[in-house]
């Protein structure tokens, strides 16, 4: 089977999670079917397959989240656990790094994984973010399959459009396998649709 099926209850999970699907497609799934729509592309993935496997619903995960209580922000001060990317967070980092900051997810992710360490911290943690950036190739997430793919695909074809990088990627993705680019997805540009 290499044209991608319709995501239906008939699909057993092998074959779904071998297709590309986009997160709307996934959530509609779900609440045709009773499942939980919350979370996030990789675990509404994960409770599908379950599904489809087991005909088991999953609920989704519960993330309880303590109320944090957050006083005058300084650079001295710890990170707290649970840390949300909130308002009051938000004003101490443009105060401290300048109005082009911004909450990417590198940096969120830092946060998230660095309860204790100081504000200060996480500021020198920022700029070394940004450098790493300017240097070359980030690490994009599994969810962020197209992101992936597109970078890819201008790294390996100078010149070309996103138009045609576009066309490649829904090429890609029609197909049965994996979502990285390959130099023979360039097959999809001499296609007429």
């Amino acid at each position: 089977m290499s044209e991608r099926p319709d995501l239906t209850k008939q699909l057993d999970g092998k074959t779904f999670r071998s297709f590309y699907y986009l997160k709307e497609e996934l959530v509609d799934f779900c609440r045709k079917n009773n499942l939980p729509v919350s979370g996030g592309k990789l675990e509404i993935t994960e409770r599908i397959a379950h599904f489809l496997d087991t005909g088991e619903v999953l609920s989704a995960s519960e993330k309880t989240r303590s109320t944090v209580r957050v006083g005058i922000l300084s650079e001295d001060a710890l990170i707290e656990p649970d840390f949300i990317c909130s308002e009051k967070h938000r004003a101490f980092f443009k105060e401290k790094i300048g109005k082009g900051f911004s909450f990417n997810v590198v940096f969120q992710k830092w946060l998230k994984s660095n309860t204790g360490k100081t504000y200060g911290e996480a500021i020198e943690a920022y700029y070394q973010i940004l450098e790493e950036k300017k240097k070359g190739k980030t690490t994009i997430d599994k969810q962020f399959e197209y992101n992936t793919y597109i970078r890819d695909f201008f790294a390996d074809n100078e010149g070309k459009s996103l138009e045609d990088a576009i066309k490649c990627w829904k090429y890609k993705k029609s197909l049965q396998g994996h979502n990285r680019y390959e130099k023979s997805d360039l097959i999809a540009l001499n296609k007429n649709d």
